[in-house]
């Protein structure tokens, strides 16, 4: 606002009347009050701008924290699915092994049981005490050739050592000769696990479907149900897999195998309660 002509005039001819002096002395506190205004309004804009440039900076700052962070959460995610699939490795590894030893316990009793309930060798004459003859498994009395025990011990101890072929053969010729031996069970269920060793997966799983099915009450059923489920697995299977972990757990409760199935669920993100 500038000062009115008036008022001026006044000044000039000396005429100026205390009212004046007032009037004017108001128009001056006006004029200065609206030029801090100014002032004020100029510098809030200004900081205004500075803050909106420091948002900006920082904004730019955070998006590229942002950025390193989510590169950095991508290498850690790689190296944990590294080491998850080296764990998964480790611990099939281990429930071969488990389940191995176990079946080997198993089929060491049932040779015991075996070799107790055959009836002693007839002789004409007592024969003077000889060594009793040491075998890899256990110690039973000398096989004939015709005795059941000297083919299921051969196959079983070329399974032992790898030579799954021979093992087969082995196996395949006990069935066809003593088809109704305690042992055919166990020798159906280690064909499926020679097949499986030489990484068959599909007839391994026939041969397991046939360890279920013609001996359903034979403790190596659950082994059996248990080894087609790693099959599936191996032939990346995934949902035939869960199905044959589940019915383990479910209806082989009390079982190493059951263990085992619940292990491999929880693996495989299946919760098992």
């Amino acid at each position: 606002m500038k000062i009115s002509l008036t008022a001026l005039a006044l000044l000039l001819t000396g005429c100026v009347t205390s009212s004046d002096v007032q009037k004017l002395q108001s128009q001056i506190s006006e004029l200065q009050e609206q030029l801090a205004q100014v002032k004020r309004t100029t510098a809030g804009k200004e900081e205004v701008q500075g803050v909106n440039q420091r948002i900006a900076d920082q904004t730019q700052q955070l998006l590229k924290s942002n950025a390193t962070l989510v590169a950095k959460v991508d290498q850690i995610e790689d190296k944990m699915n590294n080491t998850q699939g080296s764990v998964e490795q480790t611990n099939f590894r281990l429930d071969r092994m488990a389940q191995q030893l176990t079946q080997s316990q198993r089929d060491i009793d049932d040779l015991k049981r075996a070799a107790a309930a055959a009836p002693a060798p007839q002789s004409a004459a007592p024969a003077p005490a000889m060594p009793e003859p040491s075998v890899t498994e256990v110690n039973v009395p000398a096989p004939t050739s015709d005795n059941p025990m000297e083919v299921y011990q051969a196959a079983y101890r070329d399974y032992q050592r790898g030579n799954y072929d021979l093992a087969l053969a082995g196996f395949r010729d006990f069935l066809k000769n003593y088809p109704n031996s305690e042992l055919s069970s166990n020798a159906e269920y280690w064909i499926g696990e020679s097949l499986y060793s030489q990484k068959k997966y599909s007839e391994a799983i026939e041969q397991f479907n046939g360890v279920v099915n013609k001996y359903p009450k034979s403790d190596k059923a659950p082994g059996a149900l248990l080894k087609k489920g790693y099959a599936y697995l191996a032939l990346n299977d995934r949902p035939r897999a869960i199905v044959q972990f589940q019915y383990v757990v479910h209806e082989y409760a009390s079982s190493r195998e059951s263990a085992l199935a619940k292990d491999r669920l929880k693996q495989l993100g299946i919760d098992t309660k």
